[in-house]
């Protein structure tokens, strides 16, 4: 009774934000004691009057992010790949790295890197790695011009390696923690130690042992009608479907696209997210299907950032690492309970990770409870910088408020 009493409260709240127009809709999970409830509000499609449901389908952006990291480890379990390893060893296009003496100086202005990058790097965002839209510099454009678009480019995987190796890093590797493209790297790194795509490798290791049947770079055809339209604001901030988010098509990719982002490019449901979270309140395993080693999930949920690396850690002002939260491998993790400005919510050592789409996700190992928030709410730079279309950041931190009650 509690728990139907606490999504129908998250949805009330929510409906308001949708009735405001300030989101198209919403899907919302709460995982306790074995038991899942959802809310679910809003349109997956308002042209069409089609509403979000359970099964709809949502791209994911950033909440990929986890996904991959989880499939490096199963490789470092297996003694495929060691975290120290060089990243070299596997593409030696990275043996010659330069790096920026300023982030946002010439891109004439570098020095050589003090050692190579390595998987932990890739995997804590240590490797001087970064988004072009993250930097004010000359290196903004270089990684436009070099590396296509964020989620769906249509620079082949070797070539996008070659063209981002001979860009300046932005820090020396393992300096400091710069958010950015490295999962899209370790993505491909994977796929080539394994001699298949990236999303062949995650069907196989993940979504086929857990189950994640609506989880894809791809929707197939006899899927779309499940799939949440994309959706933005035009500048006076009323709502209307977009097809790109920035630099990112957000419909959908071109069939038989080589490019797959690791790092944001998944399409997934309320109920494959959940599967794929559990992971982390079940010690590496989800009903007896393991994944990862206990040891191996632990070290993936504590943080591995240094105090003065949490400190300087963040973007646009943001600095999520700061104060109560640190970052573990792949993940967010909780040092002091609603102390950050950031996904607040969750006991010490409860792990998470947002999407740019309007994602929000949590695993909580001190209940058991995992909480999943996706929509579909597109935003850009200079809408963010007229505080346009920040209702969906509202409503995840309402359905974290209600769901933690």
């Amino acid at each position: 009774m509690t728990e139907i009493k606490t999504t129908r409260g998250v949805a009330a709240e929510l409906q308001k934000v949708v009735d405001a127009g300030e989101l198209a809709g919403a899907a919302t999970l709460i995982w306790r004691d074995g038991a899942a409830e959802t809310a679910c509000v809003g349109w997956r499609d308002l042209d069409a009057g089609l509403p979000i449901e359970r099964d709809t389908i949502f791209r994911i952006a950033s909440m990929t992010k986890p996904i991959t990291s989880v499939a490096a480890l199963m490789l470092v379990d297996e003694g495929r790949i060691a975290l120290a390893d060089p990243i070299s060893r596997y593409a030696p296009e990275f043996s010659q790295l330069r790096v920026l003496r300023s982030p946002e100086g010439s891109l004439e202005e570098t020095d050589p890197a003090e050692r190579d990058i390595t998987f932990e790097d890739l995997l804590t965002h240590r490797a001087g790695l970064t988004y072009a839209d993250f930097q004010r510099g000359p290196i903004s454009q270089a990684y436009r011009n070099a590396l296509g678009l964020d989620i769906d480019s249509d620079v082949a995987p070797d070539d996008w390696i070659a063209r981002l190796a001979k860009l300046p890093l932005v820090g020396q590797p393992g300096s400091t923690m710069s958010y950015g493209c490295a999962t899209d790297l370790l993505g491909f790194l994977i796929a080539r130690i394994e001699g298949a795509s990236l999303g062949t490798v995650l069907q196989r290791r993940i979504f086929d042992p857990l189950g994640m049947k609506d989880t894809s770079f791809f929707v197939p055809l006899e899927k779309r009608n499940r799939r949440a339209a994309a959706y933005g604001f035009d500048d006076a901030g009323r709502l209307t479907k977009r097809v790109t988010w920035g630099a990112a098509v957000v419909a959908e990719r071109p069939e038989g696209m080589a490019y797959e982002s690791g790092g944001a490019g998944l399409w997934s449901t309320l109920d494959d997210y959940l599967k794929f979270a559990r992971l982390f309140v079940g010690g590496g395993s989800v009903d007896a299907v393991r994944l990862l080693r206990p040891e191996t999930l632990a070290m993936m949920m504590t943080n591995q950032l240094t105090d003065s690396q949490r400190a300087i850690s963040g973007w646009f002002g943001r600095k999520p690492f700061a104060v109560g939260r640190g970052f573990g491998l792949g993940v967010s993790v909780v040092l002091e309970t609603d102390k950050s400005d950031l996904m607040r919510r969750g006991g010490v050592g409860s792990v998470s990770w947002p999407g740019a789409f309007g994602g929000w996700w949590q695993a909580d190992p001190n209940d058991g409870s995992v909480l999943i928030f996706l929509a579909h709410n597109m935003l850009d730079l200079g809408q963010m910088a007229k505080g346009i279309g920040f209702g969906v950041w509202g409503a995840i931190d309402t359905f974290q408020t209600l769901a933690s009650t």
